[in-house]
């Protein structure tokens, strides 16, 4: 999914919703939480959560 930079909060929030529902004792608590963007810089949010851009997954 392509976002923008102003969408970033929104997903994320998402995620911390979504890491409160994991079953940590069978699955493990979650090794990251992190927003792919298509575009900026990465960066480590307040919340623990990462914004990475897509141009920095490359192998």
């Amino acid at each position: 999914m392509k976002l923008g930079l102003g969408e970033v909060d929104l997903v994320a929030a998402h995620l911390l919703r979504l890491k409160g529902r994991v079953d940590t004792v069978s699955a493990g608590e979650p090794l990251a939480l992190a927003v792919i963007t298509a575009t900026g810089y990465g960066y480590v949010r307040e919340d623990g959560g990462a914004g990475i851009p897509i141009g920095a997954l490359t192998a």
